[in-house]
């Protein structure tokens, strides 16, 4: 117990000047904070699940209940004390629900930029809030920051110079504390010191206001006078800032725990911490006190001071009560100024710099939402400021979920996978796709303008390969998509290639009609794909004559030879089929023709060496687009190559120059082995 121990007074002693503070801030008496702090540090400890996390008031939850009990009553009326109460216990009802609902895991969905957004514009709210209690100025309490700043300017004349001196001694002792002693508790010294000054020199002597005698008595049980909260309607009018108090505690308390349990390696159960967190502010509500949740600063300082279990929160509590008991009368001399001092010097430390500087380096849309949450808390009631950023987050984070990446891959140097690289050179004829996602409707015309825009950005690209491995979920929308691009390339003489498409997607495009739309065939291999691709449908003279670039692993032992010509495009319908013969037919018209036949061999060098038909000539196809006048006109040409694609452009060339008697062997080289034909090699 003794690590718990020495845990929970280190806790105390930071805890009783913070939790005055927190209770100022809301509007409410020294003893709600105290006592909440008594109460809802033991409670939640022993039903949450995390062995360091400190609940009690905080400075976020404080100025929350401030703005959400300001339209309600008075401050410090007895209807704001039972409301605040009442708030209390409607936000542990909340937590619990959550809990038993499991719910816990929504709170992943509330981005941490809306408790940074929060918790900076609260603390300027804080500050503005304390500027009457610093100067002493005789203004109406206002949860809206142009109102107070007006306020307090309009009446800054009549400062009480004492008042102000005691605060600002006190900014001054807590700041020099905290750079020189920082493991001294600046602000229980600062406002120890503030509360020796006053009792020395005498209350009515200097003319300051004071905090008042808090009562030596335990928490009593807090009585709820339900006629006149039904009369005034009092639990529906809380019903909207109970929730937006338990979504910020809950955002708020799960944070720490888990930024604590990082470092500590303990695991949490987040549903677990939702009942310690309802139980909390239960027990906080009915026992005099008013709304809670974990404090970052006081679970810091439990877990760095050794504690080793939920009993040092207990202890912490306790001794809590016990300074309450011991030293509460004191608090007659305790300055409101120097409780202003130190609650600007929180409400600056509220703000998170470090975080706020690294959201703005890392992530555009958090940026967004945090900026958001922190205009709207200066705008707008803290509860809707606290509800809109929670749902601005999750619509964000629905958002980019529900939209499938869409990008264009190129194969890695060595040539083993697909990688994302902006600034490589694309294939002019073949584009290679990711598609990860979902494409159902509300996210198909977001897939579309992503592939329009890479056919608009890559215009002779007229070959798609869509990966669709991340594809998990497909819905007719998808496949209306999908058709629409490949009509498009196939009225651009090209055509749309899928691969690694999942067992249910490609049910769907069975029974949807698209697998028979789009062929059988082009349902491709992963590992075939691209080899396949290169044999039927690139183009190998674009290859060779055009493109300057090696993308694939195909193209390296390519030669490239870029004239300044102009190819003949490659015909997408074939104006005189009966010239394509096949193989046997092939054979056949070379020996009908016998030795007048001419046997024309459209490749490069390189490849001709490596195999070829016996008798072929070697004319290169750029050699027949420069100078095919050298070939004869009264002999009949039989072209080839090695699919086809390149003889079928000098087959179209040169019957367009007026050659009469050519012929192309269908399928190329390629069918010819298949067949077991023989070639020649050199």
């Amino acid at each position: 117990m003794r690590g718990d121990v020495i845990a929970g007074l280190t806790v105390a002693v930071v805890a009783i000047p913070q939790c005055i503070a927190y209770a100022s801030i809301a509007g409410l008496p020294p003893s709600y904070g105290l006592y909440s702090a008594v109460v809802a540090s033991i409670a939640g400890a022993l039903w949450g699940s995390s062995r360091y996390l400190s609940t009690g008031p905080t400075n976020a939850i404080s100025i929350l209940v401030l703005s959400i009990l300001t339209p309600l009553a008075a401050i410090g009326a007895p209807e704001y004390l039972v409301a605040a109460s009442m708030m209390a216990v409607m936000v542990g009802v909340f937590c619990i629900v959550f809990s038993f609902a499991g719910l816990g895991m929504l709170v992943n969905f509330a981005s941490r930029a809306v408790l940074l957004g929060f918790t900076a514009g609260a603390g300027v709210l804080i500050a503005a809030g304390q500027l009457k209690n610093l100067f002493r100025l005789d203004v109406p309490r206002s949860p809206h920051l142009l109102s107070t700043l007006a306020k307090v300017v309009d009446a800054i004349d009549e400062t009480h110079v004492p008042s102000l001196a005691l605060g600002a001694g006190t900014i001054v002792v807590i700041l020099l504390l905290g750079r020189f002693y920082k493991r001294l508790p600046g602000g229980l010294f600062a406002l120890i010191g503030a509360g020796v000054v006053v009792a020395v020199f005498g209350v009515d002597r200097l003319g300051v206001a004071v905090v008042g005698e808090i009562q030596r008595t335990v928490p009593q049980v807090t009585g709820f006078p339900l006629g006149w909260m039904i009369e005034l309607d009092l639990v529906g009018a809380l019903v909207t800032g109970s929730l937006a108090v338990a979504a910020l505690g809950l955002v708020e308390a799960v944070s720490i725990a888990r930024e604590i349990s990082r470092q500590s390696g303990e695991r949490l159960d987040v549903n677990q911490e939702l009942v310690g967190q309802g139980i909390a502010n239960i027990a906080a509500g009915l026992f005099s006190g008013y709304a809670c949740s974990g404090s970052f600063t006081r679970s810091a300082v439990n877990y760095q001071s050794g504690a080793r279990s939920q009993m040092s929160s207990v202890f912490g509590g306790l001794f809590v009560l016990a300074g309450v008991l011991a030293f509460g009368p004191q608090a007659a001399y305790l300055p409101k100024a120097a409780l202003a001092g130190l609650i600007m010097v929180i409400a600056y430390r509220m703000v998170d710099w470090h975080g706020v500087r690294r959201v703005i380096r890392t992530s555009r849309p958090e940026t967004g939402i945090m900026v958001a949450t922190f205009a709207a808390t200066l705008v707008l009631p803290l509860e809707f400021a606290v509800l809109a950023g929670v749902i601005l987050s999750l619509a964000i984070y629905i958002y980019q979920s529900s939209l499938p990446t869409v990008h264009t891959v190129v194969p890695s140097e060595n040539f083993r996978h697909f990688v994302e690289k902006e600034e490589t050179p694309a294939c002019p004829q073949l584009g290679v796709i990711n598609i990860r996602g979902a494409l159902f409707f509300g996210a198909a015309s977001h897939v579309e303008d992503e592939l329009l825009r890479n056919y608009e950005t890559n215009p002779g690209q007229n070959q798609l390969l869509l990966r669709m491995h991340g594809v998990f979920q497909c819905d007719l929308s998808g496949i209306d998509v999908l058709e629409g691009i490949l009509r498009l390339y196939r009225d651009a003489g090209g055509d749309v290639y899928l691969v690694q498409v999942r067992p249910d997607v490609r049910q769907l495009m069975r029974v949807s009609g698209f697998e028979e739309l789009i062929g059988e065939d082009n349902f491709l291999k992963q590992e075939e794909a691209i080899e396949w691709l290169f044999e039927n449908a690139i183009d190998p003279a674009v290859c060779i004559y055009e493109c300057e670039h090696r993308v694939f692993a195909e193209c390296q032992p390519l030669e490239k030879h870029l004239y300044d010509i102009r190819l003949p495009a490659f015909p997408t319908r074939f104006r005189y089929p009966e010239l394509q013969l096949n193989v046997p037919d092939f054979e056949d018209g070379l020996r009908r023709h016998g030795g007048s036949a001419l046997l024309v061999d459209v490749r490069e060098l390189e490849e001709y060496e490596r195999g070829h038909l016996a008798g072929a000539e070697l004319y290169p196809l750029r050699h027949i687009i420069e100078d095919a006048e050298k070939l004869p006109h009264d002999r009949p040409i039989f072209l080839i190559c090695r699919s086809g694609r390149r003889s079928t452009r000098a087959m179209h060339w040169l019957i367009g120059l007026g050659f009469e008697d050519v012929h192309n062997l269908k399928g190329g080289l390629l069918s010819w082995k298949a067949l077991g034909r023989p070639v020649e090699v050199d």
